[in-house]
């Protein structure tokens, strides 16, 4: 059978110090499959938009600001990740540089400025944890991850540079 996930993006927006990330907080909505859980921003590809103008489209919908310099540092294919089991493959941004002030909430929650330092001590995904080391590692080469879920649990991990 083919695999045909749903395509995302997931960004990472960098205070100007470097030393801060802006995370949702995704606490607005009571039937959210990401209830109470910390998170990057982003969200589904349109059909008709490349994976960057994609990452830019939901930076600047879900913050209210306009990503002026980002990289893409790795993808993760996430099988049965999806409420329903869909499997979804993600593009992993960090934005290094955004005209703007940003929103302190959206539709999906609060957005809050998080120390990098502290960034695993957060109600995350139990698979962030995995990750997100790799995202803000000093190894300019992009990651390229899967990540198995099972009813709603990471099952495995592992990655390739």
């Amino acid at each position: 059978m083919p695999y045909t996930p749903i395509v995302a993006t997931l960004g990472y927006v960098l205070s100007p110090d470097g030393e801060r990330v802006l995370m949702i907080h995704r606490n607005a909505r009571p039937d959210d499959h990401q209830l109470g859980k910390y998170n990057g921003l982003g969200g589904k590809l349109e059909p008709d938009e490349d994976v960057l103008a994609g990452m830019r489209r939901e930076i600047h919908e879900e913050a209210g600001i306009d990503c002026d310099e980002l990289s893409l540092r790795g993808t993760i294919s996430w099988p049965g990740f999806g409420k329903h089991g869909e499997d979804w493959l993600g593009f992993l941004f960090v934005v290094t540089r955004y005209t703007g002030t940003p929103l302190t909430r959206n539709a999906e929650g609060a957005l809050e400025w998080v120390d990098r330092a502290r960034m695993l001590d957060l109600p995350l995904w139990e698979g962030d944890r995995h990750f997100l080391p790799l995202v803000f590692d000093g190894d300019p080469r992009p990651f390229h991850g899967v990540m198995p879920y099972k009813d709603g649990r990471m099952v495995s991990w592992r990655y390739s540079r």
